[in-house]
């Protein structure tokens, strides 16, 4: 017993040691998909600021593949002292539970929540050669072809797959689902012509509908956005309950020091509420959140469960 209880002294003592000279080198934020996607960018968005805060870099680091998978096992198997960080997402730790028959981690055991950072809504968006001007038209052909017209995705799992389910199911339309290891690589499909449609960032939608390379036929979330006034949510054409925003969250590995996950948390939080960076996520069709790591832990659960029944109703799923 006294052992037991030195040990555990020595223990306490060493996390608080290594809280107060956290961080000691680098801090890495893994991030799920490739260069150029909303949460790339709003991860190093977020880092540029978070780096003269903690007096050490943020290195961003991307590790696309299996709809974040691997890049949340990565972080889920990393030593716990707050330098490796996960931009964890709806797919890594909402969608995936239920797409995929098992994971390499697991989403709540295996870390340990920080901050819910921001949220963002994709555009449906089509190719002009694909020949239709709205929703309805698009259903239409939808129905007229049942399971012709395609739609491109970011990967298994993504708030761009889930998205199109949801509009297969709720439009009463089948679609067929070609997953791409990038955003970019979805959004290049659509806009070679490869495929019928795709659910794009609300910047990189709207630069190739300004340039008239793709149509605009809705938001997936429930509320317009400011940015985009001319695009009405697809709940408001006909969809109702239409609500399918990617968001982003930070966590750590299981086992981090409490000190350094409020840490973490605090500076974060003095981020998000910038006026400037505010001010570049509007821009980006994002919404900055905020959160205590216990709410964040709270709203992850809650999301398992929502977007499983999403997953499970549209009959999604990875072999």
């Amino acid at each position: 017993m006294f052992r037991s209880l030195v040990a555990l002294a020595a223990l306490v003592v060493s996390l608080a040691a290594a809280a107060q000279s956290y961080p000691s080198k680098p801090v890495r934020i893994f991030v799920t998909i490739g260069p150029g996607a909303a949460a790339d960018v709003l991860t190093r968005m977020v880092g540029e600021k978070l780096a003269p805060r903690l007096g050490q870099p943020i290195v961003i680091e991307n590790r696309a593949g299996a709809g974040g998978n691997i890049a949340a096992d990565a972080v889920a198997k990393s030593a716990p002292d707050g330098h490796t960080l996960l931009m964890a997402s709806s797919s890594t730790h909402g969608a995936n539970a239920s797409v995929y028959p098992s994971l390499p981690f697991d989403p709540i055991r295996d870390f340990a929540p920080i901050v819910l950072v921001a949220s963002n809504p994709n555009v449906l968006v089509v190719p002009p050669s694909l020949g239709v001007n709205t929703l309805g038209e698009l259903i239409a052909l939808a129905r007229q072809n049942p399971g012709q017209l395609t739609y491109a995705s970011g990967g298994t799992g993504t708030s761009m797959h889930i998205s199109g389910e949801v509009l297969a199911m709720l439009g009463n339309i089948k679609l067929q689902h070609i997953p791409f290891k990038s955003t970019p690589e979805a959004v290049n499909a659509a806009l070679a012509g490869q495929v019928s449609m795709t659910f794009a960032s609300a910047p990189t939608a709207m630069s190739q509908v300004k340039a008239g390379k793709l149509k605009a036929l809705g938001l997936t979330s429930e509320k317009p956005l400011s940015s985009l006034p001319e695009v009405a949510p697809l709940a408001a054409q006909g969809l109702t309950g239409f609500d399918v925003s990617a968001w982003f969250g930070l966590a750590a590995p299981a086992g981090t020091p409490e000190p350094i996950i409020r840490r973490l948390n605090s500076e974060t939080l003095a981020v998000l509420a910038m006026p400037d960076v505010r001010e570049k996520f509007a821009s980006l069709g994002m919404e900055p959140l905020g959160s205590t790591p216990a709410e964040f832990g709270a709203f992850i659960r809650s999301e398992i469960k929502r977007l499983g029944e999403v997953v499970r109703a549209s009959g999604a799923r990875v072999n």
